[in-house]
C-alpha cells in the first residue's frame, strides 16, 4: 500500500469526532454525540487528539472545534462515574489518571499547537466543554448557547483547567461567582467579560468561524506560532523572563523565509504571500 502523501489534507468520520477540511489548510472536528449532549466519552478524547494530529501533520493554518445538536460539549461523561464496570475504574486514582488526567493533557495540546485553536460554540458548554472552549485560541459564541463550570452541583469542581484561567480571564471576583455558584454565562455576559471573538447568530457561527480562519491564513505561520507561545509562556513566568522569550522568539524569526516574504512584500506595497 503506498503511504500517504505528507501534507494531504485527510479527514475521517470517527465514533464521536468528525475531521473535514472546509477549506484549504482550515481543519474542522465536529463533536457528533448529539444525543449524549458531547460529552466527554472516551472515544471523543481520543479521535479529538488524533484530529489535532492530523491537522498538525497537514500543516494546517487554523483548527476549527464545533458541537453538534444542542451542545457544543457538556462535560464528563457522567455515566462511567457510576458504572462498577466503568473503562475508567471505580477509585480515585483510576478515575484521575485514565480520564481526568487524559481531559487535561488534550486541552493543553491546544497551547502547543503551532496553528491557533478556534471554538465555534454553538450550544451547551458546560464543565469540561467550557474548559474546553476557554483553552481555544479564539472563541465565538452563538446568541443561544450558554457557557459554564456548574460541577459544584455536582459535588465536583473544574480540574481541567477551569479555575486557573477563568480566573486570569475574568478576574477573581467573577471567577469566584461563576465556581462556586456554578453559574450558566449567556453570550452577551461572556463576550462583556472579555472571553469571545465575536458573538453570532445561530446560523452564523460556523461562517465567522471560517471568516477568522480565512483571515488567519493570510498571515504568516511562523509568526503566529511563536507570538501564540510567547503569550501562553506569558502567562505563567513573571514579566522579566516573558520580554526575554518574546525576545529570542522574534530572533528566531529574523531572516526566515516569512520574514524575507513579509519584508519583501511591505517594500514592492503588496500582500505577502505566506
Amino acid at each position: 500500500m503506498a503511504k500517504a502523501k505528507k501534507n494531504a489534507e485527510t479527514g475521517f468520520k470517527g465514533k464521536a469526532v468528525t475531521l473535514s477540511w472546509p477549506s484549504k489548510r482550515v481543519a474542522l472536528a465536529t463533536l457528533t454525540r448529539a444525543k449524549q449532549m458531547n460529552t466527554l466519552h472516551l472515544d471523543l478524547l481520543s479521535e479529538l487528539s488524533r484530529a489535532l494530529d492530523v491537522a498538525q501533520e497537514a500543516d494546517a493554518r487554523a483548527f476549527i472545534i464545533t458541537g453538534s445538536g444542542r451542545a457544543f460539549c457538556c462535560g464528563a461523561h457522567l455515566d462511567y462515574f457510576v458504572d462498577p464496570k466503568s473503562p475508567i475504574g471505580t477509585s480515585q486514582m483510576d478515575i484521575r489518571d485514565n480520564y481526568l488526567l487524559k481531559i487535561s493533557l488534550l486541552y493543553d495540546r491546544f497551547e502547543a499547537m503551532r496553528f491557533p485553536v478556534i471554538a465555534a460554540i454553538n450550544g451547551f458548554a458546560l464543565g469540561g466543554g467550557c474548559e474546553m472552549a476557554i483553552s481555544a485560541d479564539f472563541r465565538l459564541m452563538s446568541k443561544t448557547a450558554k457557557i459554564g463550570v456548574p460541577e459544584v452541583k455536582l459535588g465536583a469542581q473544574p480540574g481541567a483547567g477551569g479555575v486557573q484561567k477563568l480566573l486570569h480571564y475574568v478576574g477573581r471576583s467573577k471567577a469566584m461567582e461563576w465556581i462556586l455558584l456554578g453559574t450558566h454565562i449567556t453570550a452577551e455576559e461572556a463576550d462583556r467579560r472579555g472571553l469571545l471573538y465575536a458573538v453570532t447568530e445561530p446560523d452564523d457561527l460556523m461562517p465567522a468561524a471560517l471568516a477568522l480562519a480565512e483571515k488567519i491564513k493570510t498571515l504568516s505561520p511562523m509568526a503566529i506560532a511563536q507570538a501564540k507561545a510567547a503569550v501562553h509562556v506569558s502567562e505563567s513566568v513573571d514579566a522579566k523572563s516573558a520580554r526575554r522569550f518574546g525576545l529570542e522568539n522574534l530572533a528566531l524569526l529574523i531572516n526566515s523565509a516569512d520574514w524575507k516574504e513579509g519584508m519583501a512584500a511591505f517594500h514592492a506595497k503588496r500582500p505577502p504571500k505566506f
